[in-house]
């Protein structure tokens, strides 16, 4: 007998951020951007608010690529209660670094796994609803990471703002980029901070009977 095909990872996300750390762990996703927007008015806690994205961009994506294993993922930095996504424009970002400075927030990443192979006929939670009326066989988590901001001066943060690097980042800063000298440290994942929990992954993924070592690239001989 035939041993089964390995699944093709699809990564619902346009981050790359996420896909350099992906590439970095030894996996080559498929990219295909969800489209969803990342807002909601639905009230929700920051990190139930991170997992409901995540579900909805790995549905969308779902929608368009059966058969494979799709991967969303959604950030958001909670500060004080407070939702804090991509700042919309140079002035929020400089109004959210006024925030930042000195201050300690949570970095929550919504991920939401996606079986395309799996049976409709299995036990299936439901995934988007919105954009596709179907049970989507699944599962979703989110991981947290505790972030310690330092201080930086205004000149630092308008220099920063000016290149344009934090309107692309949830909380308008990530660990692996010039915002780095900024933050004084962090407790828990640092790759939940980039955008993708590998242990958090590695878990949604046994959870769908998928070994994470399945999906590592073939090493070069």
């Amino acid at each position: 007998m035939a041993a089964p095909a390995v699944p093709v990872l699809v990564l619902a996300s346009g981050s790359s951020g996420r896909l350099r750390l992906l590439r970095d762990a030894g996996f080559d996703p498929e990219v295909i951007v969800s489209g969803v927007p990342e807002t909601d008015d639905d009230g929700l806690a920051t990190a139930d608010l991170t997992v409901a994205l995540a579900e909805r961009k790995a549905a969308a994506v779902a929608a368009v690529r059966p058969g494979a294993l799709v991967l969303g993922c959604d950030s958001m930095l909670d500060l004080d209660g407070d939702a804090v996504g991509k700042p919309a424009t140079p002035q929020d970002a400089i109004a959210v670094w006024k925030r930042l400075a000195a201050s300690e927030g949570t970095l929550y990443t919504g991920h939401c796994l996606i079986d395309g192979r799996a049976s409709r006929q299995e036990s299936a939670v439901e995934f988007g609803r919105a954009s596709r009326d179907v049970d989507l066989v699944g599962v979703s988590g989110v991981a947290a990471t505790t972030i310690r901001f330092g201080k930086p001066t205004d000149a630092e943060i308008a220099a920063y703002v000016a290149t344009g690097e934090p309107l692309s980042l949830a909380g308008g800063f990530s660990i692996d980029g010039r915002a780095a000298a900024f933050v004084d440290g962090i407790d828990g994942d640092p790759g939940n901070v980039i955008g993708v929990s590998l242990p958090l992954l590695r878990r949604l993924l046994a959870e769908l009977g998928v070994s994470i070592t399945e999906l590592w690239r073939a090493p070069v001989s």
